[in-house]
């Protein structure tokens, strides 16, 4: 689903609808959440990579120490407890708050923890899910964190609930080519014309037509051009004056121009909460 802004006559705070974010400035913006499959790779390569090796290390660190006498039984066992506290809650709630929401295995998989509005996650929402992960992920072995999740419109985890919170990509969908440039002489018309948005199938012929209609025989380059102007038709007002050819090339600029400049105005959008929250 390509994101998109639509605005709204509603004045709330906020609201989530589906993948639809609706924000303060009642600008509803269609985002992506990450599936719960990719979710589940990233807390392992954090658990694993990140917070495991970690805790092997100082594990290895202490029973060292201990073994040289440095340290005493009494003395293991209370560091030991702390370097479990350090590991599963103080080194994640850290991260997310200096990372504004990522982690090691976020980045693999294209994924940024945001608050329910879009913004960037704090210090608060960071300490909130840190606690409750280790409830449901690490004295559960995930176990609570994936069924709370599967029944959740936005693949949430318990901690997300408590949080206010939710997984987005990270990794946006590349803003499309430059749109094809009307012909000059519809230049007039494409500044008044009102193209909507066509359906899939069209559109996709269309772009098609486009790619290789210099390949095409000119007898079936006509005719395929005249079928697909008739579809665009309903969609087009008012219908431009020239060759089907050039009718097309025409409706395809109109139309993607505007989907770039929709493009461009949701990224300004999702950028100015990003800074706002930081």
């Amino acid at each position: 689903m390509s994101p998109t802004a639509h605005p709204t006559g509603s004045t709330a705070a906020f609201a989530v609808h589906n993948d639809e974010v609706l924000t303060g400035e009642a600008v509803a913006l269609d985002v992506q959440p990450l599936g719960l499959g990719l979710r589940v790779v990233g807390g392992l390569i954090d658990a694993v990579v990140g917070w495991g090796l970690v805790l092997l290390i100082v594990g290895w660190g202490l029973q060292s120490l201990a073994a040289g006498g440095v340290l005493d039984e009494a003395t293991l066992q209370i560091a030991t407890i702390v370097a479990y506290v350090v590991c599963f809650a103080g080194i994640p709630i850290t991260v997310e708050t200096l990372t504004r929401g990522r982690s090691l295995g976020r980045l693999a998989v294209g994924g940024r923890i945001v608050r329910a509005d879009g913004g960037a996650v704090g210090f608060r929402h960071a300490f909130v899910r840190g606690l409750v992960g280790v409830l449901e992920i690490y004295l559960t072995f995930g176990g609570l964190a994936l069924v709370v999740a599967a029944f959740t419109p936005r693949g949430q985890r318990l901690g997300d609930l408590v949080a206010g919170t939710h997984s987005e990509r990270d990794r946006r969908p590349p803003l499309p080519a430059a749109p094809p440039e009307v012909p000059p002489a519809l230049a007039a018309w494409a500044r008044v014309a009102d193209v909507a948005r066509l359906p899939d199938r069209t559109d996709q012929r269309i772009a098609r037509f486009a790619a290789g209609a210099h390949r095409m025989d000119p007898a079936v380059r006509a005719r395929l051009a005249a079928e697909l102007v008739r579809e665009a038709a309903p969609f087009v007002s008012p219908q431009p004056a020239a060759p089907d050819e050039a009718a097309l090339a025409a409706i395809a600029a109109v139309r993607r121009a505007r989907e770039r400049q929709a493009l461009l105005s949701e990224n300004a959008r999702a950028e100015a909460l990003a800074r706002r929250g930081a």
